[in-house]
């Protein structure tokens, strides 16, 4: 009878046409309506450049501490990791201009477009850069009492150009790997959904049950019954093999069904046209027999599921 109490020494595989089941061991889909435009809500990337950034800022800050130091001059730690802090918020702030960039230059084969492209977004992340972070100093000095002066010559424009170009230059080559991974990924789990599909259509009687990246063949016709076993449903084989997978009984019914594999129990289905002979008891209750001999219980409940077998009763 199948009771699941075997359902550990069973072997555990996954039903393949199961595609829409939740799975709480897999990543769920990036992608938020605030960052879809832009680094399409994949926080770890953002967070992975910000660690980057804010652990390249509190070197430049310690180093250039370490620098004055040397010198005679004073240190100052605070004022040079304040310097440092705001230019990464403002960084941070203008990595979805990059990611854009990045993404519109994945989609353009012209070499010379590409160039354009990246020669626009560096401009333009390195002036919005250049004067936010003026603005937030200023800012943060004014609600703190003090004042910043940033005087702009040709010189210090320059000086900061070639911090915002090393800089655009490692995010973006950063983001663009980031890209490729995904790219991959995707192109990936398109080919196994498309292997999965081309399986699926080119045997339509049968049933593959995935085993991680391995799949096994099951011949409707080789199955006695199927019944559940807590998270898991048992798939019990003529030959008496079992398979356990991780599913429910209701959607393994549902697919089922086609093949006169019906509910007779509340936690069993039976594959009727592998029953030999019912045999209906005073109850209400049922026993089916299969044509290799096993048996299986069913409840009145689903008693008229099984009533089209009235004919094959167990012999006197």
């Amino acid at each position: 009878m199948a009771d699941g109490q075997n359902a550990p020494e069973a072997e555990r595989v996954e039903a393949a046409w199961d595609q829409n089941r939740a799975r709480g061991d897999e990543a769920s889909s990036s992608g938020t309506s605030g960052w879809r435009g832009g680094i399409s809500g994949d926080w770890a990337t953002f967070a992975a450049i910000a660690a980057i950034a804010l652990i390249v800022g509190i070197v430049n800050a310690l180093s250039g501490a370490q620098d004055a130091a040397w010198r005679g001059d004073s240190a100052d730690i605070g004022r040079r990791l304040f310097w440092e802090m705001t230019s990464i918020v403002v960084i941070l702030a203008l990595v979805p201009i990059l990611m854009l960039s990045v993404r519109r230059m994945r989609r353009t084969t012209g070499i010379a477009a590409r160039i354009g492209i990246a020669a626009v977004a560096l401009l333009g992340f390195s002036g919005l850069h250049i004067a936010g972070m003026v603005g937030l100093r200023k800012f943060l000095l004014w609600l703190a009492g003090g004042a910043y002066e940033f005087h702009f010559s040709p010189a210090l424009v320059l000086y900061e150009f070639r911090k915002d170009a090393v800089t655009a230059l490692l995010i973006g080559a950063t983001l663009w790997l980031f890209e490729s991974r995904r790219d991959l990924r995707k192109a990936a789990k398109e080919a196994q959904s498309n292997s999965a599909a081309s399986l699926e259509q080119s045997s339509p009687n049968l049933i593959w049950l995935r085993d991680g990246t391995s799949r096994i063949r099951v011949a409707p016709r080789d199955i006695l019954w199927v019944a559940s076993a807590g998270n898991y449903i048992e798939y019990s084989l003529a030959n008496g093999t079992q398979h356990l997978i991780r599913g429910t009984l209701a959607a393994t019914e549902s697919e089922l069904a086609r093949f006169a594999i019906v509910r007779v129990h509340r936690t069993r289905l039976a594959n009727l046209d592998r029953v030999s002979c019912v045999d209906f008891k005073p109850s209400g209750d049922f026993e089916l027999t299969f044509d290799n001999g096993k048996t299986l219980g069913g409840s009145r409940r689903y008693r008229p599921a099984v009533a089209s077998l009235g004919s094959r009763t167990a012999p006197v």
